[in-house]
């Protein structure tokens, strides 16, 4: 009889388990409310009040090893006449264990700190680092797979991805990102990368991104109107990203470095590099004045230039401000800062206050 028991027991338990991945299902998301103020000289200030994300995740786990996860991201609020946007930045079945993993459908390369991990109370500003937008396109996103692991706190990806569009590459390459919609797949984004966490609160590692991206003239007609491939150097723009970064958030100290360098052959306006870095310094004074959460003043300098030192695209930022965390995943946060071209006389002043969320 005792054996009965145990063996209907072991049974239930098998069911129960198999009942708990049919119900898998997940949600979550961020998102952020912007205030900014920007002005240059004696011209009038511009303000902005814009909820600039709101985000859903939707997943669902068929088992321990399999699941699918997705992001929906909505900009600016709606989308009409060519203003807002809605994108769907990932759609991913995942395969996962504690050494290995395989991601396949919509998917994000790992290239920087915030391409990948983009959530608002993840960094101090109000809005992303420039570096993050100009240099490294984040969000950047499109169609894929990619191949991940780790050991002893090394961890490794390499994802292959849809093209760029070369035709679109010129001041760095964010207007050449496809987005998953209607994207080429001729020679493939290669992005290998690696990063350690062995030290608690501690992340250093880099990246290496490689694409040829074809241009209109990638394709040419023949007499019959058959299409061929132009072997021609010039019928794709060759770019070639490195990034190193590192980061550390413990002790109350918060410090961040990423630096990133793009070479391009045959980019469409003659730039053969582009790239920048930026650096942020930040301190936890919460536990000094008795107040719960995270309360930190932070300084950042940046500079990046869009194009082989051309002073018209060459920018220096110098940005301070506070954020607090009442709770991990809310940040409210507000920066004072200059935004310098090198070819103007005057800076803009910028003023920034903004609340973030993620669940």
């Amino acid at each position: 009889m005792q054996k009965i028991i145990c063996e209907v027991l072991l049974i239930t338990g098998l069911l129960a388990q198999d009942e708990f991945f049919e119900a898998g299902y997940s949600i979550g998301g961020y998102g952020e409310l912007h205030y900014n103020r920007s002005q240059a000289g004696a011209d009038a200030a511009t303000t902005k009040l814009d909820f600039h994300r709101f985000i859903i995740y939707y997943g669902y786990a068929f088992s321990e090893e399999w699941s699918f996860k997705s992001e929906v991201e909505l900009e600016h609020n709606f989308v009409h006449d060519g203003e807002g946007e809605l994108e769907l930045e990932q759609t991913f079945v995942n395969y996962h264990t504690d050494r290995f993993g395989f991601q396949a459908g919509v998917i994000l390369p790992s290239v920087g700190l915030i391409n990948e991990y983009h959530e608002p109370p993840l960094f101090v500003s109000v809005e992303r680092p420039e570096y993050n937008k100009y240099v490294i396109p984040t969000t950047w996103f499109g169609n894929g797979a990619a191949v991940y692991g780790n050991i002893a706190g090394i961890h490794w990806r390499f994802a292959l991805m849809e093209d760029l569009n070369g035709d679109e590459i010129g001041k760095g390459i964010r207007s050449g990102r496809d987005k998953g919609y209607k994207s080429t797949a001729y020679d493939l984004v290669k992005n290998i990368s690696v990063y350690y966490t062995g030290v608690s609160g501690l992340r250093v590692g880099g990246s290496l991104t490689m694409n040829n991206a074809p241009t209109s003239a990638y394709f040419t007609t023949d007499a019959d109107g058959n299409k061929i491939v132009n072997e021609a150097d010039t019928a794709s723009v060759g770019i070639q990203l490195m990034e190193v970064h590192a980061k550390y958030d413990a002790n109350n100290i918060y410090a961040v470095l990423e630096l990133g360098q793009i070479s391009y052959e045959h980019n469409p306006l003659g730039y053969e590099s582009s790239g920048g870095y930026y650096a942020d310094l930040g301190y936890n004074v919460a536990s000094m004045i008795g107040l719960k959460g995270k309360l930190m003043p932070w300084f950042r300098m940046s500079n990046y230039n869009r194009g082989n030192d051309d002073d018209s695209v060459d920018y220096s930022i110098q940005r301070f401000g506070l954020s607090y965390w009442p709770h991990p995943q809310i940040a409210f946060k507000a920066d004072y800062g200059t935004h310098k071209k090198a070819s103007d006389d005057d800076a803009k002043t910028q003023i920034n206050i903004g609340v973030g969320y993620n669940f």
